[in-house]
């Protein structure tokens, strides 16, 4: 008979035995209160045979005894063999055991079914899990970012379950909790509002903010963000948008010739063109529209041209020219051809005199207040309808010089009745005397963007015009000037501006940042240029996984999460950036027991997942009598929740030895802690929770590598820095630059092989964040940035390991 039959009569049970199962206090008192608790719990501890064990097989003999099945009782030291075996280790396998043994009966047990009823032997490693969260976060982005942090996290975990039932169900929630805290960022006012109950019992939406946080879903990596785009073969669809006062104007509707003519032009390939204006740097913006408008040419076997929009010589520059060509190439994308707007000059100028002479413009002498005001009433210029050949020989005079600058423009006479203020005929052509920095100084009267935009755009045989959503009012005028003139019109399309939480994406601002000084250049690494972005060591794969992971929607009022792009930047470097100790406030520490001279060479992982048995997968890491902590993982007063060092605890050095510290020196100010002393363990006997990174003096007296390293916050303290401007005070908008946004350390120390390093070389300080070295490095000092911190939960200095 079994163990728990008749006749068996369990012995006295203390408070003692169920604390050496590892149940907590109260759980035990509990327990001892409740008479067949406690009888049930005494026969399973005498069938398990153990006077103590470890804190999650007693979890799980405490489960038998308080929800094992009564018709299942004859199994029960099967069961109990299987946990004290650590053949099941987790609940989820002991209620799968539970189940199955419920409806197995008085007979033998099937121990093969059994075993695969409840995952004995299966193995499901932190790797597994971590990769299936991941594919899991993927498959629900969408709700995770319209719900943020109330989302069901129950039914995330559910879904990773389905895929690994036996893996650890604490680790799952964990993995996620952290997962969503980095795609998400730091809760928001919303976040916090508890969710309404509708009378379903549903959970209604938060109340909404002003800006709405990332309101526009991004898709699955593996969908195609351009599938919604036409074929060039499209271009002659008549649309229904309206956009002249006679509803007569539509999308592209190109007649039969001409849409063949432009086919065999290109092809029938897509053709897209970037088309950046040179006067300043790109930002994190422009990078998503390169990935539209060179993406979409890719992905379709087609072309995409660099096209400078160089209209304004008073703005531009040959160094912006040569950054933004630089820039393209670092970001992965390769122009079909390199042009310019003013390559097409001429021909510019060739059709707004065909305009003129069709009776579509006219040069007016308005100022441009006096213009500002007649559109403000819909008022015709006193010289809209002055003859044809008057406007021709003043138009070509504009061009020969010699009309003042500011004394006539060429307008567009297009419809000042017109419901879109676009279309209230607008300027072609200004005066400028100022030398072009790519045409030179051929030309005195510059084409405005409205004219010239779309024009080049039918010119160069583009399939596709593609930018953002502020242009989309500008569409009418773009159809007006290629309908007056019988030129083929592209497809447009106008999508979302990407825009970051506490950053700054006006080319305006930014310029004033930089030109007054706020920052330091166009490549401070607190701006979100593009040139800031890869100084401060994020990669271009990086930047494209952010930007693909945002879609490519009209959605606009969206303002994501600067959280969001640094869980990509993250995502890159964890596979990218090999590890090295750096230590940035040292605090020395003397090993007492350790001979004066020695040193002992140990070995670092680069990366967690390097081949064990190639010597490129470690760094050396010299073990000394003096070494240095950083001063916030020693503190004189210890706690439980505390697991760096402290008088009389131990801690374990990475990759090293447990220190235990055994004295501290002060100073001449008493709360100076200028020294520690410290015994370590060479048997490695001591287990102490705590995992410190150091640096030793490589050798005796020898001063560690020393370092100067960067840490950059968010520049802006305010979520919507632009969103602060109002009429009243438009430079509000500085008023919120983040004094702490940079911190410089000096005198920081750093493990031997990093001597090595060059500028853009990136390494994970382990617990400290992901750091590259900074084009300012000497070969008397290296200088590094921080790109990212790493995860909340391990990367606090002197918090849990």
């Amino acid at each position: 008979m079994g163990a728990g039959g008749k006749g068996y009569k369990a012995p006295a049970l203390q408070l003692e035995k169920l604390l050496a199962l590892g149940l907590d206090q109260r759980t035990a008192e509990n327990a001892l209160v409740n008479s067949k608790v406690t009888a049930n719990l005494a026969a399973v501890i005498a069938e398990a045979g153990i006077g103590g064990c470890d804190k999650s097989v007693g979890n799980l003999l405490y489960a038998v005894a308080t929800k094992y099945p009564n018709n299942a009782l004859v199994h029960r030291p099967a069961l109990i063999d299987y946990i004290v075996s650590m053949k099941i280790k987790n609940p989820v396998q002991l209620d799968a055991a539970l189940s199955f043994l419920t409806n197995a009966g008085p007979d033998p047990l099937d121990t093969g079914k059994f075993e695969e009823a409840c995952g004995v032997g299966v193995v499901v490693s932190i790797e597994e899990i971590h990769s299936t969260v991941t594919k899991v976060l993927h498959g629900n982005m969408e709700a995770i970012l319209e719900q943020r942090y109330h989302i069901n996290v129950g039914n995330l975990c559910g879904q990773v379950r389905k895929r690994h039932p036996w893996g650890d169900a604490k680790a799952t929630k964990e993995e996620i909790e952290k997962r969503l805290a980095e795609i998400l960022g730091p809760k928001t006012e919303a976040d916090n509002v508890k969710p309404v109950k509708t009378k379903k019992g549903k959970p209604a939406k938060a109340e909404e903010k002003v800006v709405a946080v990332v309101t526009a879903a991004p898709p699955s990596e593996d969908l195609n963000p351009y599938s919604h785009f036409p074929e060039p073969a499209e271009n002659n669809k008549v649309h229904t948008e309206i956009f002249f006062s006679d509803g007569n104007i539509w999308r592209a509707h190109n007649t039969k010739e001409i849409l063949e003519k432009h086919l065999r032009a290109t092809g029938g390939k897509v053709t897209t063109r970037f088309p950046p204006e040179p006067n300043g740097y790109l930002h994190i913006g422009h990078a998503k529209a390169m990935f539209i408008d060179f993406g979409l040419a890719k992905e379709r076997n087609g072309n995409c041209y660099l096209r400078f929009d160089d209209t304004n010589p008073e703005a531009e520059k040959k160094e912006y020219i040569d950054h933004i060509q630089e820039i393209v190439h670092w970001l992965g994308w390769e122009p079909f051809k390199v042009t310019y707007t003013s390559d097409y000059f001429q021909a510019l100028y060739e059709h707004a005199v065909e305009l003129i002479r069709k009776g579509l413009a006219y040069v007016d002498h308005q100022t441009a207040e006096q213009i500002r005001k007649d559109r403000e009433t819909n008022t015709d210029s006193p010289w809209r309808d002055r003859p044809i050949e008057e406007s021709l020989q003043l138009f070509e005079d504009m061009r020969r010089g010699l009309i003042a600058e500011g004394a006539a423009t060429l307008r567009m006479k297009q419809d000042m009745q017109n419901d879109t203020r676009n279309m209230y005929d607008l300027i072609a052509y200004r005066i400028k005397f100022t030398p072009h920095p790519h045409a030179g100084d051929k030309w005195c009267i510059y084409p405005s963007y409205d004219y010239a935009h779309c024009m080049v755009d039918s010119l160069e045989n583009i399939t596709h015009s593609l930018c953002t959503l502020e242009f989309d009012v500008r569409r009418p005028s773009y159809y007006w000037v290629l309908v007056a003139l019988g030129l083929y019109q592209p497809y447009v399309w106008e999508y979302s501006r990407l825009n970051i939480s506490h950053n700054i994406m006006s080319k305006r601002k930014l310029n004033r940042l930089v030109t007054e000084k706020w920052v330091d250049g166009w490549d401070d690494p607190r701006l979100l240029t593009l040139a800031g972005l890869r100084r401060r060591g994020v990669s271009a794969a990086a930047i494209n996984s952010f930007i693909r992971g945002m879609g490519i929607t009209r959605s606009d009022n969206s303002l994501i999460p600067f959280e969001r792009l640094e869980y990509h930047i993250r995502e890159e470097l964890n596979k990218t950036a090999s590890r090295a100790m750096v230590v940035l406030h040292p605090l020395k520490v003397v090993i007492t027991n350790l001979e004066d001279g020695k040193v002992i060479d140990l070995d670092g992982k680069k990366w967690p997942d390097a081949p064990a048995d190639e010597a490129s997968s470690y760094y050396k890491v010299p073990f000394s009598r003096t070494v240095y902590i950083e001063k916030t993982d020693f503190r004189l007063e210890d706690s439980k929740d505390y697991y760096g060092l402290a008088p009389g605890k131990s801690a374990l050095l990475r990759y090293a030895f447990p220190i235990k510290c055994t004295e501290v020196i002060y100073g001449d100010n008493p709360e100076d802690i200028v020294e520690i002393r410290a015994e370590y363990d060479p048997s490695k006997t001591l287990k102490p929770k705590g995992v410190l990174h150091w640096v030793a003096e490589p050798a005796p007296g020898v001063e560690p590598l020393k370092v100067e390293v960067r840490l950059f916050e968010k520049l802006f303290l305010s979520e919507n820095p632009a969103g602060l401007d109002d009429k009243e005070l438009e430079e509000k908008w500085l008023g919120d630059l983040n004094p702490q946004s940079k911190e410089v350390v000096k005198g920081a120390y750093a493990v031997p092989s990093l001597a090595a390093a060059v500028v853009g070389d990136k390494f994970q300080f382990e617990r400290l964040g992901y750091f590259a070295v900074d084009t300012d490095s000497t070969p008397e000092e290296l200088v590094f940035n921080r790109t990212v911190t790493l995860r909340d939960s391990y990367g606090k200095v002197g918090g849990p390991r």
